[in-house]
């Protein structure tokens, strides 16, 4: 019996050791324009962006005060104001030619040096934004340029996203992917007479092949990002669980923590969750070790 208790001992001090349990990850969708960059604002300090988007990390650099002209942009009015230099944009990988195609290839480089330094463990939040172009960037760089074969090019790159995506999810800082959402609509029905079709919508996770289906199962969170139009402006808010339309699905949620409607704030919700929203320490108080 001692022995099954000393072995149930070790695995209690493992998990209450392990990094890992106490960092948070989520692959958070939405439409083009829906936030999603912006939300970014709201993550443990210091960020570290991987951006894949042209021009989409401009947004953070935008002065939340531009909100008292313009109601639409009210969710700035609720978001604390980039404190400087403590969001880190890495915007080389951006503008990928898709007839001579370089980016993807470095970025693995970059990526495992950084991993290699240990350069990830300075920062509160790593955000890849987003999974749906650092996809086709990947695609770019399997095909060069060329059409896509189904089984000589689908299967390595997803083989290579996966592999990433796993060793990002090693690191101890939190993980927030970014992914646009693929609007499908299928034909339920066909009055000949009026020529009224109805149609059932749904939105998905956009990304190249398979990786459609096991990336999102490398998160512990899939959220949709949705916005609302309302009399004061525009509301953000994360869908945490599947409602029709919408994929989406939450541990947390199924623990009674979260509701299927949270705001568009990621340090409230680490706290609703019991998870820590303190930001480490500003990069600018990095001393050489």
């Amino acid at each position: 019996m001692s022995h099954i208790l000393n072995e149930l001992q070790k695995v209690k001090d493992y998990y209450a050791q392990d990094a890992l349990q106490k960092r948070f990850s989520a692959l958070i969708c939405g439409e083009s324009g829906s936030g999603k960059t912006f939300l970014l604002r709201t993550c443990r300090l210091p960020v570290h962006i991987d951006s894949f988007d042209p021009g989409g990390t401009k947004c953070l650099l935008a002065d939340p005060k531009m909100a008292k002209d313009d109601p639409k942009r009210i969710f700035r009015l609720r978001t604390e104001e980039n404190p400087k230099g403590q969001i880190i944009a890495d915007t080389q990988w951006e503008g990928e030619d898709p007839l001579s195609p370089d980016r993807f290839a470095k970025w693995k480089k970059v990526t495992d040096y950084r991993l290699m330094i240990g350069y990830f463990k300075y920062f509160g939040t790593y955000a890849l934004d987003t999974t749906t172009t650092w996809a086709t960037s990947a695609m770019y760089g399997q095909t060069d340029g060329a059409v896509p074969d189904w089984g000589k090019d689908y299967v390595p790159v997803k083989h290579d996203m996966t592999i990433y995506i796993t060793k990002l999810m090693a690191l101890s800082c939190d993980f927030l992917a970014l992914g646009h959402l693929n609007k499908n609509e299928k034909l339920l029905s066909y009055d000949r007479k009026s020529g009224i079709k109805t149609f059932e919508t749904t939105y998905r996770f956009l990304t190249v092949g398979k990786a459609v289906v096991t990336i999102p199962l490398l998160f512990d969170e899939l959220y949709v990002l949705k916005t609302t139009e309302k009399a004061a402006g525009l509301e953000r808010y994360i869908v945490t669980e599947a409602q029709g339309e919408y994929q989406a699905r939450s541990r947390l949620k199924g623990s009674g923590m979260l509701n299927v409607e949270e705001p568009a704030d990621i340090k409230s919700l680490l706290r609703k969750i019991g998870m820590s929203d303190e930001d480490k320490p500003r990069l600018d108080t990095i001393k050489e070790e």
